[in-house]
């Protein structure tokens, strides 16, 4: 992280609380979830969207925590590689007399 950069704090805060909330609902609805899901028709998309949610929600918590922790990607510069060598392709030949 560069020096003199924001730490995102309450972003962190914010998707933390969220997403502890949306886990705590969707546990302690666990069963009037599940009757609505497998009614079938549009309700069978719940269970992706929910998934889609949670990642969403956790995937910001986690990235925003290891910003503020000062845990950072570092950046690899690609090696530049040779072209392959090309070889003679080999063809099948019939040697007939």
């Amino acid at each position: 992280m560069q020096s003199g950069t924001k730490k995102p704090i309450g972003k962190t805060l914010l998707f933390g609380v969220l997403s502890a909330a949306f886990y705590a609902a969707v546990f302690s609805y666990a069963d009037l979830i599940a009757a609505y899901f497998s009614q079938g028709s549009w309700w069978a998309a719940g269970p992706i969207a929910t998934v889609f949610i949670v990642s969403y929600l956790y995937g910001n918590f986690t990235s925003n925590l290891w910003t503020c922790l000062g845990v950072e990607a570092k950046r690899v510069h690609k090696r530049v590689e040779k072209p392959a060598e090309v070889r003679p392709q080999m063809r099948a030949t019939l040697h007939a007399e």
